[in-house]
């Protein structure tokens, strides 16, 4: 059996050996106090070695430690026809992303391929910080034959990072669970499901959650609905609107447990052009009503009525109940085209949101320059025109931005992933966007999906793009090597924050903006720098704070 001991920033493919892990400073894997440090040990087993092995750790580390299997899963669509240089496959395949968690001592593995065990270390008591050994062992089942051996070094820290000081949201899908798992909409084991996913996006330190006060108008072809996840009741009485917000205060009790620092309301209109309502069901004497949805459109005056009791009330509700940041969206990537349109639908909630923080994704400067957006979110590839009139601006990608930008394909090296933490930083962005934490649907919603046979929504997607994180079969989230590599980079951007708190900003940022040539579309892949250029950071904030006890 060959076997290599390599960092997290591989992808481990099958037809070759991998890259050996640096020691940088002295360690593998370094960080700082609840910070999640990731090494891999990827093996070939051939035929004569059988397809099951035993692991055994050791070494001080050896209690810190989660451990995977990295599966493969198919991505029928890896790459968009005319890809940068720097995809890593570009043809229909199985490649590494699932991270399944390993209960015992054994794995199987398939002979003749290399494949690839996840290590996890974290230590969050700080008697557990320094220097320390991990030794992973591989053994044939029977115990008699040593496989493979390998020693981690890890550092620890003995201090925390603060918390991320940007608003990071993937866009949370409640109706994936119920959908997946068959069960009622908010019944009892639809909570329990609610929570563990929002726990593992807290695990990638998204600290924002889209919250479906009425179902989102989100990825949804015309005149079709998703399964209901309203949280806020609405019943009409006739002469008013009254409302139930019983379910929207568990839901934020769950995210204040968590640690969310911030919440979304749900579009108040339609994506792509605002032409419509969201779908709203309303109680009468007579029973549930679909009365909204793409059968209303965005102006109705019926529409514009409710919102005048809604709004008010849920904003009031929320400054009681809700201590954290509450932001609201009017509608999702309008373009150039949908200018008149958006500002119609705007006009109908500007008086009702006056003071409230409204953000939406998009990528015209048009909607900036004549400020019918005061907060938008920039695609990463469209960035530039609001750079160079001095804005400060959120940032998103999805399958769109496919070429030379930073995002999380399958196809893509991780270090395409995790740089954005860096470039995130290096142009003061106060947030980043993604549409999909858990999108499990084809594109547009139109049927489901088993998302552990089918990456790339029924097709159109770039396998990865619609969701971070697996339906485990208990209900337990199986994370992605995306997710853990993205809250690396969010970890990058903490270590960065507090340098720049602990001595000055443009001495942080000189350690990572590569010569000053780091830009959203230009990047080092060099895998090695990188790791370097974090370990330089974690050294000056170590000195910066022993110079601050003398």
């Amino acid at each position: 059996m060959q076997s290599v001991l390599t960092d997290s920033l591989e992808k481990v493919l099958g037809d070759a050996a991998p890259r050996p892990a640096d020691l940088i400073g002295g360690a593998h894997a370094s960080g700082f106090l609840g910070e999640m440090l990731s090494v891999q040990v990827a093996l070939l087993l051939d035929e004569a070695d059988g397809s099951t092995v035993d692991v055994q750790l050791s070494g001080s580390a050896a209690g810190l430690v989660q451990l995977s299997a990295v599966r493969r899963v198919p991505v029928s669509t890896p790459a968009p026809e005319e890809p940068d240089e720097h995809y890593l496959v570009t043809e229909p395949g199985d490649y590494p992303d699932l991270l399944e968690p390993l209960t015992g001592d054994t794995v199987q593995l398939t002979p003749g391929r290399w494949e690839a065990l996840w290590v996890d270390v974290v230590a969050e008591a700080e008697a557990d910080a320094g220097e320390h050994e991990l030794t992973i062992t591989l053994r044939s089942p029977d115990g008699e034959h040593l496989l493979a051996e390998h020693t981690a070094h890890l550092q620890i820290h003995p201090h925390r990072l603060p918390p991320l000081s940007v608003t990071n949201t993937h866009w949370f899908h409640a109706d994936s669970l119920s959908t997946y798992y068959g069960v009622e909409v908010f019944s009892e084991r639809h909570w329990e499901l609610i929570e563990a996913f929002l726990a593992s996006a807290r695990e990638m330190d998204v600290n924002s959650v889209l919250t479906p006060t009425w179902t989102p108008p989100l990825d949804t072809a015309e005149g079709h609905t998703r399964p209901v996840v309203q949280l806020v009741g609405i019943e009409d009485t006739g002469g008013e609107h009254r409302f139930d917000f019983s379910r929207l205060d568990r839901w934020l009790e769950i995210c204040r447990r968590l640690g969310f620092t911030g919440i979304e309301i749900a579009h108040l209109f339609t994506q792509w052009g605002a032409r419509s309502t969201p779908a709203i069901q309303v109680r009468t004497a007579d029973g549930l009503e679909d009365r909204f949805g793409w059968h209303v459109e965005a102006t109705s005056p019926d529409y514009r009525r409710l919102l005048e009791a809604l709004i008010p009330a849920l904003r009031s509700h929320l400054d009681a109940a809700w201590d954290g940041d509450v932001l609201w969206h009017v509608s999702d990537e309008p373009s150039q085209e949908h200018l008149e349109a958006y500002t119609a639908a705007k006009a109908q909630v500007s008086d009702l949101l006056e003071g409230a923080h409204v953000v939406d994704a998009l990528s015209s400067f048009t909607y900036a320059e004549q400020g019918v957006v005061a907060t938008p979110i920039v695609a990463t590839d469209h960035v530039g025109p609001f750079l160079e009139a001095g804005r400060t601006p959120w940032v998103y990608y999805c399958v769109s931005q496919n070429r030379d930008v930073a995002n999380r394909f399958i196809a893509l090296p991780s270090v395409r992933n995790r740089v954005l933490g860096r470039q995130l930083f290096a142009f003061d962005a106060p947030g980043f966007l993604h549409w999909g934490y858990n999108f499990w649907w084809t594109q547009f919603s139109l049927a489901p999906v088993d998302p552990f046979a089918d990456t790339c929504a029924g097709g159109p997607f770039f396998g990865g793009d619609a969701f971070a994180v697996y339906p485990g079969p208990d209900g337990t989230p199986w994370l992605s090597i995306r997710h853990r590599v993205f809250a690396q980079a969010m970890a990058d951007h903490r270590a960065l924050t507090l340098l720049a708190e602990l001595t000055d900003r443009p001495s942080a940022k000189a350690l990572i903006d590569e010569g000053g040539t780091l830009t959203y579309s230009s990047f080092s892949y060099d895998t090695g720098a990188h790791l370097r250029a974090r370990r330089a950071v974690d050294e000056r904030i170590l000195e910066a704070l022993s110079s601050a006890r003398r």
